[in-house]
This record gives C-alpha cells, sequence and structure tokens, in this order.
C-alpha cells in the first residue's frame, strides 16, 4: 500500500502557531479521471487510535514541525473538516514556515493517508472517503495539487501510474 496524500488551502498563522484545516468534508475534487470527496467522520478511528501523527514541511521527513505525541500537534474533526494547530518550533525549517505564512506565501496544507479496507466507496466515477488511517499532515510551501478544493492528485489501484508520479515528486515513492 502506498501513502496517499491530499492538499488543501486553509492556513493562518497566529504568533508561533499554525491553524487551519488539513482537510474539508464534504467538498468534490477532481482527481485525474475521478471525482473524490472526505465524508465526515473519515479521521474519527485515526484520531481516536490516539496515532502519533506527524506535522512536516512538504511531507520531507528531514523537516518534522511537531507531532501528536508531544503535544505540539493537536488535531480534532469539526464540521468543516480536520482542523489542525501547530506549535511552530524556533528550528530553520519553523522559522521559514512562519515567514512564508506572515506573508501569505504558502500553497497551503496536505496530509498522508491509507485507506483501510472498507474504507471507500465507489459509485461510478466518484469515490468517497468513508475511514482513513492519518500518518502526516504538511504544510506545503508551494502549489498544492488542487488549491480551491479539500483534496488533490492521488490515486487508487486502477490510476497507479499517477499515483506513483505524484508520490515521486513528494519524496514518497
Amino acid at each position: 500500500m502506498k501513502l496517499e496524500q491530499r492538499a488543501v488551502l486553509e492556513l493562518r498563522a497566529r504568533g508561533r502557531k499554525l491553524e487551519g484545516y488539513a482537510a474539508k468534508f464534504n467538498t468534490d475534487a477532481r482527481i485525474g479521471d475521478f471525482v473524490e470527496v472526505i465524508a465526515a467522520g473519515a479521521f474519527a478511528a485515526s484520531l481516536k487510535a490516539e496515532r502519533d501523527v506527524l506535522a512536516m514541511v512538504d511531507h520531507d521527513r528531514g523537516k518534522v514541525l511537531a507531532r501528536t505525541r508531544s503535544g505540539n500537534l493537536k488535531l480534532s474533526e469539526d464540521s468543516t473538516g480536520l482542523a489542525f494547530e501547530i506549535a511552530v518550533p524556533d528550528t530553520q525549517p519553523g522559522r521559514d514556515v512562519l515567514a512564508l505564512a506572515e506573508r501569505g506565501d504558502l500553497g497551503g496544507m496536505s496530509f498522508g493517508f491509507l485507506v483501510p479496507k472498507g474504507g471507500e466507496s465507489w459509485n461510478g466515477n466518484r469515490r468517497t472517503l468513508n475511514a482513513v488511517d492519518l500518518h502526516e499532515i504538511s504544510v506545503v510551501s508551494a502549489w498544492p495539487a488542487y488549491p480551491e478544493t479539500t483534496v488533490s492528485a492521488r490515486s487508487n489501484a486502477p490510476r497507479l501510474a499517477l499515483a506513483r508520479l505524484y508520490l515521486e515528486t513528494c519524496k514518497w515513492a
């Protein structure tokens, strides 16, 4: 199974904190030849499992900003989507992210996940994510693939070529 990633533009800087939404519910996103939507509650099991989720810059494991285990990353679901709050560290990646956020130069947010068995449903070319195993959220410094929607270009088995291409560009391949 390959880790999938999605992007959304919803991010604010408040002092040394970043907050916003790493994903939004019930918003269609065109991904290649299909449409995808994240159902409300899709992250509930991951949040309840108290998995150690990381916050990174551009999905780069060398640029960790926070993690749930340390309490510096707070995640919750509300009626809008997956809300986050990051207590940004005084490290070079942290200072860079804050400077870009304060100027409004960041591309948005993204998240990395796996779909558990039974976590998705298909109706024609429409994929609904009903449950996901959340592994990370990332600040995207350039362009999220779909800045106007909650999710961005990833794929499942019938669209592996598109997924591999994108994952290679995100250092996950």
